[in-house]
């Protein structure tokens, strides 16, 4: 098996695809109107105190107030208050209305709900996350060997006494770093903390004190390791600063950091665009002729298996037994592609055999081992169904893209105006490269035209600089939402 990590860069969006073996397996996009908060950290301000959910509102200068659950403050939040117990303390006892505190997001805002906070501060960094108020070592459950799990407590372990106090759990990439490396980790998160730290005691309530890193260095943070055989970004000031991050944080791995000159788009090249518009499908359709149809609901997604013109070789129990199996490597690959989170019920084909639904659930967890985030797995039920939860952190690929449809009452999703905005972004430049022209005409939705002439102009005129030619906007009246054409002239 071999990874591949594609980048691709226009004006406010950033999108990386995740390769294996040349198959699209995950696909992260981040914009600069709307980027992720996850891992942010904040100066907020408590708005309201809730006994009955034991929770509070967080105003942390957000759109929406932010959501913390007594259950995720830390105990030097409260250590004031003198609770030595392990039982969780009454919210009144530990905020108040009015009161400022440092926070952390740890789920982004999802539809009407706003960000998940905690005051469990952790810091991650390449081998290494700090948490400033833990104890102790852990470690990656991913680091098998048991030599080199006891190597690493060791050496953190010696590293910690001559450090502030605060916990640390080694990462999966951790895994054979050298002393050095996790010394110069630790001393990294403590300098960074000790920053944080600072500017957060003179801080205003509702403002950022510590952001994330962007989208294309967070993924040389967060995915790199020896399995990326290459990383391939189409933008040259993106590149630079990547490989000066590696060169930094991972040097065996900047002589893989590649730049992408051709003149085909490179998401084009690889047949990520056309993978992403079927990611937007209900339907999946399998190898063997059968199918999947996946609803993603505000409570939950549902996954039915149906066997579709697969009529097999042998028997019935064969031929629903080859769907199954070949249905639980496509359902994991779509939970990663789509960033599908919370309950997920699977509706299999009924299989008699106990034999055969045991083959189907090994099939199926053995395919999710290689998801980033976790997932858990329960036995068939007596109604053929299999219920899993997959962590959500972050708004599915359908969320990001797409928006409900008026005209349906919410009954489907289409493109966003923003979205249609940047696939006319890529296909300015994509026109460009193909024609001479000496003027490009973009014929669109009325939406789509006031969207690019108003919050989008300065993306327009930027690329309007990049391909050297004017562009010249019009309004079409029969053209739907997602609908446009760039003309040459």
């Amino acid at each position: 098996m071999s990874e591949e990590i594609l980048i691709n860069v226009t004006p406010r969006e950033t999108r990386v695809a995740l390769l294996d073996s040349g198959v699209l397996q995950e696909l992260y996009i981040e914009r600069s109107r709307r980027r992720g908060l996850v891992g942010n950290i904040y100066k907020g301000k408590v708005s309201r105190v809730l006994p009955g959910m034991q929770a509070a509102f967080i105003d942390v200068g957000l759109e929406r107030t932010a959501f913390l659950h007594a259950a995720d403050i830390a105990k030097v939040a409260y250590s004031e208050h003198d609770y030595a117990s392990e039982e969780p303390a009454d919210i009144r006892s530990l905020l108040h209305e009015g009161q400022e505190i440092l926070v952390q997001v740890l789920k982004d805002p999802l539809g009407t709900k706003g960000a998940r906070l905690t005051t469990h501060i952790s810091i991650p960094s390449r081998y290494l996350v700090y948490m400033p108020d833990g104890k102790g070592v852990g470690l990656s459950t991913r680091i098998e060997d048991v030599a080199e799990r006891e190597r690493l407590k060791a050496l953190l372990e010696t590293f910690a006494q001559s450090l502030a106090c605060g916990g640390y759990i080694v990462r999966t990439a951790g895994e054979n770093a050298t002393p050095e490396a996790l010394r110069a980790d630790m001393l990294f998160l403590n300098r960074l903390w000790e920053n944080i730290r600072e500017q957060g005691a003179h801080a205003k309530a509702g403002t950022l004190v510590h952001g994330d890193l962007p989208l294309a260095v967070r993924i040389l943070r967060d995915l790199f390791d020896v399995e990326v055989e290459s990383v391939r970004v189409d933008a040259d000031e993106v590149c630079a600063r990547m490989r000066e991050f590696a060169e930094m944080f991972i040097p065996a791995m900047t002589a893989r950091i590649e730049l992408y000159t051709e003149i085909r788009p490179i998401f084009e090249l690889y047949g990520i665009e056309e993978e992403i518009q079927r990611a937007l499908d209900r339907k999946v359709p399998l190898k063997s002729g059968g199918y999947l149809i996946l609803d993603q609901t505000e409570a939950m997604t549902t996954i039915d298996v149906n066997t579709g013109a697969y009529v097999g070789h042998r028997n019935l129990e064969e031929t629903i037994l080859k769907t199954n199996l070949e249905a639980a490597q496509s359902i994991a690959r779509q939970l990663r592609l789509r960033n599908l989170g919370g309950i997920i019920i699977i509706d299999f084909i009924d299989m008699c055999a106990q034999e055969h639904k045991q083959q189907v659930l090994q099939a199926l967890e053995q395919a999710l081992a290689k998801d980033h985030a976790k997932t858990q797995v329960t036995e068939v039920s007596t109604l053929g169904l299999v219920e899993m939860t997959r962590k959500r952190t972050r708004e599915s690929l359908e969320h990001i893209l797409c928006q409900p449809c008026a005209t349906c009452q919410g009954r489907g999703s289409l493109k966003t105006p923003e979205t249609v905005c940047y696939d006319v972004f890529r296909e300015i430049v994509r026109v460009t490269r193909q024609f001479n022209a000496q003027e490009l005409r973009v014929l669109a939705a009325q939406e789509v035209v006031d969207l690019l002439l108003d919050e989008e102009s300065a993306s327009l005129a930027e690329v309007e600089a990049q391909i050297g030619k004017p562009i010249r906007l019009q309004a079409e009246a029969l053209y739907t939402q997602e609908q446009f054409d760039v003309v040459p002239m």
